[in-house]
């Protein structure tokens, strides 16, 4: 990043630099470096995203109301030039039922992302089809009891309910940000198997996040459940901040050993990129503007690339992370350098990379 002013790099130890999601800052954003969009015509399948509304005891807790729904994002990919197709939404706890049995709540998310669908398949917010597939959230420590849960999201998401997410992410560094459904060991736990087992009978995707320490439990899991699709979230969260800040080449080998073992369980396919927070390779908190695609394919490339080279491109897809990913660099800057990451790659191994695996894992009729 040497010739251009970024201002300091050093992080305060005391506070959590980054584990906590922000609005992105509008005017850091515009002071990005104008770039067009490489390769225009690759059709794109975004399959990792979030609308959201921050509203009511949200709003409580960030401090101001917010949204990111498909006025947002329609107008981030139109602006971008690249050519997306469609998007898979992945759960974020956005209005759930407030009444009714706490287990069924998740599934007003389902039905207020039918509805988001619903409006961009109008064509009055461009050609993708946002939502064309929907992850969202169900309760797999309810183990068998799970059914009847998946059962009322396959029905509310008239077509488009394709998986779960449970996350899983958890850290003894209370400097990083655990996820809200983690405990230790929960991919372990047996009870909680049996509801990532239901997903494989009911013909879902399990979306499984965790910190690279806990890869080995993905492992364990996709081992005792071959059946069962899963689909590892950022290139399985290698962590960059709190205590492994000092240790980035030991963090990449612990990760890239872990990683490597995962591979060979030919059920799981890994997400590529949504490292902004976890990686913390560039603090956006303080650069004068973002990341340009060039800068940004160097901080990422070598966790990317070796996970092309360890699952092959059939069982990888880009990712966007939107809009979290909004905080550190502009949509199609991060497209652009997923394009430089892959331009090695041919064409078939770029359209396996960029959308055909994501219709493939979620079973998407795009």
């Amino acid at each position: 990043m040497a010739g251009r002013n970024r201002g300091s790099m050093s992080v305060t130890p005391t506070i959590k630099p980054f584990s906590t999601i922000r609005e992105p800052n509008l005017e850091y954003l515009a002071r990005a470096l104008p770039e067009q969009a490489l390769d225009p015509e690759l059709p794109i399948i975004d399959n990792h995203h979030h609308l959201l509304i921050i509203r009511g005891r949200k709003a409580e807790k960030f401090g101001k109301q917010s949204q990111y729904l498909v006025d947002e994002f329609a107008a981030d990919i139109a602006e971008s030039g690249h050519n997306v197709i469609a998007s898979v939404f992945i759960e974020c706890d956005q209005m759930y039922r407030a009444t009714g049995p706490k287990e069924m709540r998740p599934v007003g998310e389902v039905e207020f992302l039918v509805g988001q669908a619903a409006m961009a398949d109008s064509g009055d917010f461009g050609p993708a089809r946002i939502a064309a597939g929907i992850v969202g959230q169900a309760d797999l420590n309810l183990g068998d009891a799970v059914a009847p849960v998946l059962e009322a999201e396959i029905a509310a998401g008239n077509g488009r309910f394709c998986g779960v997410r449970h996350s899983g992410g958890f850290a003894d560094d209370p400097s990083i940000r655990n996820n809200a459904t983690a405990r230790p060991g929960l991919y372990l736990d047996e009870t909680f198997r049996r509801g990532v087992k239901k997903l494989g009978e009911f013909g879902l995707t399990f979306d499984a996040m965790v910190f690279h320490p806990q890869l080995p439990d993905v492992t364990s899991l996709a081992k005792a459940l071959p059946e069962v699709t899963i689909a590892l979230g950022h290139c399985g969260a290698p962590l960059g901040s709190g205590k492994y800040a000092e240790d980035k080449e030991g963090v990449f080998a612990t990760w890239k050993e872990s990683m490597t073992e995962l591979s060979k369980c030919p059920n799981v396919h890994v997400k590529l990129g949504g490292m902004t927070i976890r990686l913390a390779a560039y603090d956006f908190r303080v650069l004068n503007q973002p990341p340009t695609s060039t800068e940004l394919a160097g901080l990422w490339g070598r966790y990317i690339s070796t996970c092309i080279e360890l699952f092959g491109p059939e069982r990888c897809m880009f990712e966007s992370n939107f809009p979290v990913e909004k905080m550190g660099v502009p949509y199609g800057t991060l497209w652009n350098a997923f394009k430089r990451i892959s331009s090695g790659a041919s064409d078939s191994e770029k359209h396996s990379l960029f959308s055909d695996t994501a219709r493939r894992v979620y079973r998407l009729n795009v």
